[in-house]
């Protein structure tokens, strides 16, 4: 796959919404069509699980089969456009200074924990449990609606068997993601809090997340 570098030209100090999203913490906001959302790594090689839901109707969601089938690619990156399980899109990358994002990793949970790692990992805090507690917290979304999610700036490499690798990161400290969105969406994010995975250096750290009108 061709990676697409693209350097955004929007500043910082334009932005309508501005915040540093801790390590661990999970996130959930609205954005409306139009408007572009920056997803910041911070320090590098952070993974940042992501979840697209349309606003209107959040039973419409982000579809990683339509998605890579359409753009024929397993990764996402600068023009690639996020659509639904209803064919429409819902976001497009417009900038991206990573150059890939993965679509197959899936968000860590209890069970990837005890099946990746070991029995004793069941217990730490995941990726799948932030999910539940910013669906919980804002109500208008339930386990139900969990599905597979992105993870930006996290390395998942397909070996030629066709299997998957979790390996070290490809970002770098202020590497950032941005997508405008096409419809008004829900954006739930984990930020994400795997202690077992070299994605991250082993080493959950904060990102930031910027919006412009």
């Amino acid at each position: 796959m061709t990676t697409t570098l693209t350097v955004s030209d929007k500043r910082p100090e334009h932005a309508v919404f501005r915040e540093t999203l801790a390590a661990g913490e999970p996130w959930l906001h609205e954005l409306k069509a139009g408007q572009t959302l920056r997803i910041l790594d911070l320090e590098g090689n952070q993974a940042v699980d992501t979840l697209f839901y349309s606003l209107a109707d959040p039973r419409e969601r982000f579809d990683p089969q339509r998605t890579l089938r359409r753009q024929k690619s397993l990764y996402l990156t600068t023009g690639t456009v996020l659509y639904s399980n209803l064919g429409n899109p819902l976001l497009t990358i417009v900038a991206d200074t990573c150059g890939r994002h993965d679509t197959l990793g899936g968000a860590c949970a209890q069970e990837s924990n005890t099946v990746r790692y070991a029995l004793e990992k069941r217990y730490m805090h995941s990726c799948r449990d932030n999910y539940l507690r910013a669906c919980a917290h804002d109500g208008r979304l339930s386990k139900q609606d969990i599905g597979a999610n992105i993870n930006f700036f996290m390395n998942v490499p397909v070996t030629s068997e066709g299997g998957l690798t979790f390996e070290d990161g490809i970002s770098a400290p202020g590497k950032y993601v941005e997508l405008r969105a096409e419809m008004d969406v829900i954006v739930l994010i984990s930020n994400c809090p795997q202690l077992n995975n070299p994605c991250n250096a082993y080493n959950p750290t904060p990102a930031e997340l910027l919006i412009w009108n």
